[in-house]
């Protein structure tokens, strides 16, 4: 495979054991995360090259994160170094009824230190072929988006496909600049959207609905507004509660609509970093297959990241392709 670019915040979460609230517990566990890397990774995982540029912590901690991209061969050449701390966010895992609980703490963190003149675009794009972004890079401050900015207009020029994940989070928007327009400028230079009709209804004003019909069409207007963007993906979650989800996943790539199976998820692991799975799932899948069997590939792959504690999903595309295959009752592998 060629090399993925995925540019955002490393952040650490801190959790207590299993499903326990913050005052029931006087241990943490910690794990290394955020929605790019989470992406990055998985697609490492499914044997692709990837590299990560980010602005991290000048400490030990920047040290151990910088590591553990390492560990699974990310190229972190891109990364660079600030006296700010790394960013942390905490959570506390719910179950059944009980929903999980996140707090941030990312407002002064070495990440919102970036600015576009501390990355090399030139360089840090060499090797690249696929370009991913998200919306909370430019929702966190404004070096994050002007970097992002440029990032992106130099993907264009070289010809890189550009994935865009808007993750429209109003909560992250606090300094001072308009979402619509921010995000409807970065979607200007993107190849494929991953999203759904929350995130088309915010970048288009419009009120579409949630069924397949209005999808299509949302999907229609979407293309028209930004006429780079070719294919249009969505998963779709359905809630039990918090422990019993099932996923399943859509699409529109200008031609043609699919849709794929429910996955049922009977007892969630760990919800986080499942859509960043579904993500890194199809731009894997979209290099290797047609759009449909990517998409299918995606969705597995975000069902499996159910199954994994922390941040990342740690599923190869054999276990992958398994789920595809209908191995689904997770008897021993022998």
């Amino acid at each position: 495979m060629s090399q993925t670019i995925t540019f955002g915040e490393v952040l650490m979460r801190l959790s207590p054991e299993g499903n326990k609230k913050f005052i029931q517990s006087n241990t943490l566990e910690f794990y290394f995360g955020g929605t790019e890397i989470n992406v990055g990774i998985s697609i490492a995982n499914f044997g692709g090259k990837v590299k990560h540029i980010s602005c991290i912590s000048n400490d030990f901690i920047g040290d151990t994160a910088i590591s553990y991209l390492n560990k699974f061969d990310v190229d972190t050449s891109s990364i660079v170094r600030s006296s700010r701390p790394l960013g942390v966010y905490f959570l506390e895992v719910g179950a059944v009824m009980r929903p999980s609980s996140i707090s941030y703490n990312r407002s002064h963190s070495s990440f919102s230190e970036i600015q576009p003149s501390m990355v090399d675009w030139e360089s840090s794009l060499e090797n690249g072929s696929w370009f991913h972004w998200t919306g909370i890079t430019p929702a966190l401050c404004q070096g994050g988006y002007e970097t992002l900015r440029e990032g992106l207009v130099l993907a264009k020029k070289k010809g890189i496909t550009i994935t865009a994940d808007p993750t429209y989070r109003s909560g992250l928007w606090k300094y001072g600049s308009d979402a619509k327009e921010i995000l409807s400028e970065l979607l200007e230079y993107s190849t494929i959207f991953i999203g759904g009709i929350n995130e088309m209804n915010e970048v288009l004003g419009t009120t579409f609905n949630y069924t397949n019909e209005d999808f299509i069409a949302a999907s229609k207007q979407l293309m028209e507004r930004f006429p780079s963007i070719e294919k249009v993906f969505d998963k779709i979650r359905t809630s039990l509660n918090s422990s019993w989800h099932k996923i399943r996943a859509r699409m529109w790539n200008g031609k043609e609509f699919r849709e794929t199976e429910d996955l049922d998820i009977t007892h969630i692991v760990d919800r986080i970093g499942t859509g960043d799975a579904f993500a890194a799932g199809l731009i894997y899948g979209l290099q290797e297959f047609d759009d449909f069997k990517a998409m299918e590939f995606a969705s597995a792959a975000c069902a499996l990241k159910h199954t994994y504690e922390g941040d990342v999903n740690f599923a190869t595309v054999k276990e992958v392709m398994g789920i595809l295959e209908g191995n689904t009752t997770g008897r021993f592998n022998r």
